[in-house]
């Protein structure tokens, strides 16, 4: 098995380190877009590498040294995993009918739709709302230059595997040093304890399904399939509260 490195396409630059290596609490992971009439500052490169970074502490599986890196604790297995895991981050409308669902479907407990709940109606989801563009293979942002920063800290380590110009994976591993980033995260009073916690209700609804399968299920949606490619796919935030509210009715 070749492992060839991963290139991001633009390094990261000092100031980028430099914002990276800043304190937890000192980071409100928003997006680019206009809240209420006000203008809001554009995600930053180490904004995303944070969430990310989030995603492989409370997501990733175990890994097996060797064929994995000997520096790597934990794993995500695929880019298209791990983007299906960031829009479910990104989109707490989304993340919030997953759990509708699998209340409904008996695989969830009860109590979890009060959690749905406080993700459509309080503060923090609507702050945090990071939409992401459909292209061919549903929800993408670029993630090279994330991963390049968690890199350059010895947090992450990105892989592709195959030979040179015939790639058959792209995987991601969390080092040591981003174990106990993660878990500073967590730890942390602040904006950033959000993160984690939504990141653990997506590795529950994520379960072990493959990206492809992940990708199969936010395809459902018609809102997400039905977005023309390289537009924003819209929020479901409106039906998703129908739904909530119906289950919280029906479902003993």
């Amino acid at each position: 098995m070749y492992l060839q490195p991963f290139d991001s396409h633009t390094a990261p630059t000092d100031a980028d380190v430099d914002e990276l290596a800043l304190t937890p609490a000192t980071y409100d992971l928003v997006c680019s877009r206009t809240r209420k009439g006000r203008a809001v500052a554009p995600a930053t490169r180490a904004q995303h590498a944070i969430r990310l970074l989030v995603l492989l502490s409370v997501a990733g599986e175990p890994v097996t040294t060797p064929p994995d890196p000997i520096e790597a604790v934990l794993a995500i297995r695929s880019e298209r995993r791990l983007q299906a895991l960031d829009f479910w981050l990104r989109n707490p409308d989304y993340l919030a009918d997953e759990l509708v669902s699998g209340v409904v479907a008996g695989n969830f407990e009860f109590s979890l739709l009060a959690d749905a709940d406080e993700m459509l109606n309080s503060k923090e989801p609507s702050l945090r709302h990071c939409p992401m563009p459909r292209w061919f293979y549903g929800a993408y942002e670029p993630i090279d230059d994330a991963m390049s920063l968690l890199e350059a800290h010895g947090l992450a380590i990105p892989a592709r595997i195959g030979m040179p110009g015939n790639v058959r994976q792209t995987q991601f591993f969390l080092t040591a040093a981003g174990q106990r980033a993660g878990a500073e995260i967590a730890a942390e009073p602040g904006p950033l304890q959000w993160y984690t916690r939504q990141a653990r209700f997506v590795a529950l609804v994520a379960g072990n399904d493959s990206g492809s399968r992940l990708k199969d299920r936010q395809y459902q949606q018609a809102e997400y399939a039905g977005t023309e490619l390289g537009s924003t796919i819209g929020s479901i935030h409106a039906q998703v509260r129908v739904r909530l509210r119906e289950a919280q009715e029906n479902v003993a």
